[in-house]
Parts: structure tokens; sequence; C-alpha cells
């Protein structure tokens, strides 16, 4: 019994901090999709303006000019905003160009689901966003009234929100409560109003059933021809390193064994140097061979899984790197392949171009996807264009119909997420 109260003790002040990390992880995540969404609800609103004044100056004829551009206008936002949800949870696909002129403006289905949204997110969505935002500023600022407010003018000694004059420490105390009142406000409504301001963009931005299907075709060919594209180029890296490496090495096996047959009727003890080179470069073309086969599906990935091969990258990356994978059973070979090889690919960027101190590499699986995510806390400022091999990263993970971000702000850190379907 003793045993179990003991246990008993261990797991609740563990499973309590589990806890409270997870409600502020959502309440962090409930303040950035607002203040997000605070960003794409003044575009909204600023739309909103821009298109009544538009039609306003129809009636004297100058609007009509301007009335192609509302529709380009509109999916543009539109399109912000879906890209902002996408973040946040299941992807939303973008629509491209709007129609300009004409009856398919009329007509265009997708373009009034959009022109509701603008509406409501411009109005609705900008004012639940002040709310949300407003209760983290004042928050903030009341519960730390009391250290500062001695340094205002003696007219103006209380902050916003507070309906009573700041004279003495007691005052500021209680405005310092009232900044805990609303910290408590937005613990309890922050996360709800995040949702409430992603509700009209998840229900009217959503592509209708045969718009998605015509899109999800569309980017299935496109993963098609670059998985054909990555297979080619993947060919064309194989017969590279077999011309230029092990048949070069080959060619010199045989050219050192004529040679040495040629030395055993003149000069045997000759003959004897020629047969230690001749062994050293068979030895060199096999090491060749052995670093084709390697490239093409790493031992290491049947031997000793995908966590076992990672944490060997680790062991040889030049910057001290942390490995922690949790998964559950294998998944498929190509799969943990794409993983492997981009891996190696970012830890040997981290270590050329970097200037990290640390790097850190998660595998999960929830589900049916497998979640890399590699991050490094160097200089930043990666760019895809740039030939650090983040154009191939992308093409290797498009190839299986996955997804890569990549953040990386001048300064760092460098966050690298890749998302691979790996079955159920």
């Amino acid at each position: 019994m003793d045993t179990f109260g003991t246990a008993r003790v261990r797991r609740a002040p563990r499973t309590l901090r589990t806890a409270v990390v997870r409600r502020a992880r959502a309440l962090l995540d409930a303040l950035e999709h607002l203040i997000g969404g605070l960003g794409t609800a003044l575009l909204s609103f600023a739309a909103l303006v821009s298109a009544l004044l538009v039609l306003l100056l129809c009636v004297t004829g100058a609007g009509l000019l301007l009335l192609p551009v509302l529709p380009r206008m509109i999916r543009t936002i539109a399109d912000r905003e879906r890209a902002r949800l996408s973040r946040w949870g299941p992807e939303m696909i973008t629509m491209g160009r709007a129609p300009g002129t004409g009856r398919a403006v009329v007509t265009d289905s997708i373009l009034r689901r959009e022109l509701g949204w603008l509406a409501v997110h411009g109005t609705l969505g900008l004012v639940i966003s002040l709310v949300g935002v407003s209760l983290v500023i004042n928050a903030v600022q009341n519960v730390t009234f009391p250290l500062w407010w001695r340094l205002l003018p003696a007219d103006d000694a209380a902050p916003t929100l507070v309906f009573w004059t700041v004279q003495e420490d007691r005052d500021a105390l209680a405005v310092a409560v009232l900044g805990k009142l609303m910290a408590v406000a937005f613990v309890v409504v922050g996360p709800g109003l995040a949702r409430l301001q992603a509700w009209p963009g998840r229900r009217l931005l959503a592509p209708p059933p045969d718009a998605d299907l015509s899109m999800r075709v569309a980017q299935l060919s496109a993963t098609r021809a670059a998985a054909l594209d990555a297979h080619a180029t993947e060919l064309r890296r194989i017969e590279r390193s077999l011309h230029d490496g092990a048949q070069n090495r080959l060619v010199g096996v045989t050219v050192m064994l004529g040679a040495t047959r040629r030395a055993l009727a003149r000069d045997p003890a000759g003959a004897e140097v020629l047969l230690e080179r001749t062994q050293d470069a068979a030895e060199q073309a096999l090491a060749e061979l052995r670093t084709v086969v390697r490239s093409i599906l790493p031992p290491v990935l049947a031997d000793r899984g995908l966590a076992g091969a990672l944490n060997g990258l680790a062991a040889d990356c030049g910057v001290p790197c942390r490995v922690d994978v949790d998964i559950r059973g294998r998944c498929a070979v190509s799969v943990e392949a794409t993983a492997y090889f981009v891996t190696a690919e970012a830890l040997t960027n981290i270590s050329r171009h970097s200037g990290a101190r640390h790097a850190c590499v998660t595998v999960r699986r929830p589900g049916d996807r497998l979640l890399l995510r590699i991050e490094d806390d160097g200089v930043g400022g990666a760019d895809e264009h740039g030939g650090s091999g983040l154009a191939g990263i992308r093409s290797r993970i498009e190839a299986h119909d996955g997804r890569l971000t990549v953040t990386s702000p001048a300064g760092g850190p460098t966050t690298l997420r890749m998302e691979l379907p790996c079955g159920s």
C-alpha cells in the first residue's frame, strides 16, 4: 500500500505540471492566433472601406475603372487568411487568381463566400482580436503598475480602463488586482475567442467539394512530376558517382594488373610493389561502391531503425545534437529513407553554415503522419533559393506528398518542419 501511495504522490505533481504546461501553451497559441487574426482583420476592414468607396464612385462612373481590382484584392486577403489558418490546423488550399470582370465575377461561388467572410472578419473578427489582445496588454500593464506609477505625471496617474484616481500605493495595488482579473478573464475566454475568430474562415474559405477534388488532382499531378524529377536527379547522381569514382578506380585497377603481368616476366621484385598498389586501388573502389550503395538506402536503417540511424547522424554532426524519437513501429522504407536523408542534409548545413552551438532533431508519429523537426540556435537567414540545399530537401519531401516549412529569421533560430504520410 505504501508503495502505491508513494507512486500516486509522485505522479500527482507530474500530472499537474503537465496540465499547467499544456494550458500555458494553449494560451500562448490563442494569443498568437488573435494577433495574426488582427492583421488579416485590419486588411479586411480596409478592403471593406475600399469596396464601399469604389461602389460610391461607380455612381459618378469613376469607380468603374477600379471594379476589376476588387475581386483580386478580396482573393489576396482571403488566401492570406487561408495560409494563416493552415499553420494552426488542417491545410486550406489557396484559390489562386480571382476572376477579373464580367459574368464570372457574379457567378463565382467561391468569391461570394470570400466576400461574406470579408464582411464578418473585418467587423466581428476585428472586434474579437481587439478584445483579446487588449485584455493581455492591459493585464500586463495593470499588474506591473505599482512598480512604475510614480514615474507618471501627477495629472495622469491612472492607466486605461481604471475609473479611479491613483494617489497612493493602495490605489496602485487596486489597479494590479484589476490586472489580475483581466489575466484570469483571458485564461478563461482567450482560447474560445481564438476559435470564434477562426470559425468564419474555416466555414466560408474552405473550397467546395468539386474545387477541392480538382485541386487535389492538380496537386497529385504536380507531386507525381516532382517524384519523377527527383527520381531522375537521383539516377543522375548515382551515375555520376559511379562514373567519377568507382569506375575510374576500377579502370586504374585494370591498368595496374596489366602492368603487373608484364612486370612478372621482367622484374618480379617490382611486380610486388605493383600488386600492393593494385590492392589499394581495389579497396578504394570497394569503398566508393559502398558509399554509393549507402546513398541509395543506408543499411543502418535496416539494422538499427530510424532512431538508431538518426542517432548515428547526430554523433557525426559537427555541432552537439540531441535526438528525440518517439514513434510506434516502423514506417515505410521510402519514408524512413527520406527522413534520414533530409536530416543528413540539414545537419550538414548546420555544421557548415549556421554557426550554431546546439541542434535538436525531434521525430513524432501522430496517426498516419511522420513529423520531423530540426532546430538550431545559429545565425538564421537560411535562403531556399541561395544554394543551401533546402530546395533539394523540399523536392525530396514533396515527391512523397509531404510538406516542408522553413522558419529562419535573420539572427536565428532556424527550424525545419517536415510532415510525411506514412500509413496507419
